[in-house]
């Protein structure tokens, strides 16, 4: 069986198949890097409590960055906010986003579970 949430014609915000949740691409607000990525990291933890799942059982994380300058910026929030010693298989690229004021985007694959 297969879930949706948050669902519109093009896509849904959470997909969750058996024990897996899979979250949409999430970008932030802000002014900065850092700013725009804790944005992202606190909708995907709403997201994954939604789903029943947290922080701690994400399997994997793709980030899109608009620019790979800001690469540090990025991963001193990404290493304040993933808990120690549960830190997921993880891919990080530069990309175009779908709208200039957006300098990071992070899509997240989880298990279940809180």
């Amino acid at each position: 069986m297969i879930e949706r949430h948050h669902t519109n014609d093009r896509m849904s915000q959470i997909v969750i198949h058996g024990d897996t949740v899979y979250l949409a691409g999430q970008v932030g607000e802000g002014d900065t890097v850092a700013a725009q990525t804790q944005s992202c990291l606190d909708q995907v933890a709403s997201l994954l409590a939604e789903a029943g799942s947290s922080k701690d059982h994400i399997l994997q994380a793709t980030i899109w960055l608009a620019d790979m300058a800001d690469f540090a910026e990025m991963n001193a929030v990404w290493d304040a906010w993933v808990p120690k010693g549960q830190a997921p298989a993880r891919a990080t690229g530069e990309a175009k986003l779908a709208a200039p004021k957006f300098r990071v985007e992070i899509i997240v694959i989880a298990a279940k579970g809180t």
